[in-house]
């Protein structure tokens, strides 16, 4: 498997001059339709518009898989340079609350923490915390930053889980044939692993699918 690097860089672009919408005029465009309203908000639009702006003409797609769209983003980056699509390939996971809509609907839905602490693996948890943030990456062979130490991409793999008990509880077998096809991607032993990265959102009552 060819070692891939995973490095940060920093993209340079004309800043453009403060726009000074206020909240209440911003608010009311996301929860009206107007001209801005679906170029602006529409998740497939996103890549489009960074690409004009760096003015890149490789392909670019905009994935949504919940949380985790980055790590997909990243997977197929890989698979990109991987297999000679492209030089470089970069990537980003945005995720931006700007309407209480949406936390309002995971709330009703129980899925939210009423306490607004999440008890990751803990028989305290009462559900998920939503947070904001952004990061950027870009994926290019190893051989062209042989003098840097930076960290690797040696394997990926994406699976789903098919059939599970409800939409926040995983299928176990689907889970552990993820973690060794993704070691065999690799071709490491699961031995051989330093750190392992891992989230959950226990719920006292699974939602249906």
């Amino acid at each position: 498997v060819p070692q891939l690097v995973l490095t940060m860089h920093s993209l340079t672009a004309e800043r453009p001059a403060p726009l000074h919408i206020p909240p209440a005029q911003f608010r009311g465009a996301l929860e009206h339709d107007n001209a801005f309203t679906m170029t602006g908000t529409g998740h497939c639009f996103v890549s489009g518009r960074l690409s004009y702006v760096l003015n890149l003409h490789g392909a670019c797609e905009s994935i949504d898989v919940a949380c985790s769209a980055a790590l997909v983003a990243c997977h197929d980056a890989h698979l990109a340079v991987r297999t000679g699509d492209c030089s470089t390939a970069l990537l980003a996971g945005v995720n931006m609350i700007f309407l209480p809509s949406t936390l309002d609907g995971y709330a009703a839905a129980g899925l939210t923490s009423p306490t607004g602490v999440p008890y990751v693996f803990d028989q305290r948890a009462s559900g998920f915390v939503r947070g904001e943030g952004c990061g950027t990456g870009a994926v290019e062979r190893a051989e062209r930053r042989a003098k840097e130490v930076l960290p690797f991409v040696i394997g990926s793999a994406v699976r789903q889980d098919g059939r599970s008990a409800s939409l926040t509880a995983p299928n176990g077998r689907a889970q552990q044939l993820l973690l060794s096809g993704v070691v065999a991607n690799a071709g490491v032993q699961p031995t051989e692993l330093r750190a392992v990265e891992a989230a959950s959102a226990w719920l006292a009552r699974a939602a249906s699918p």
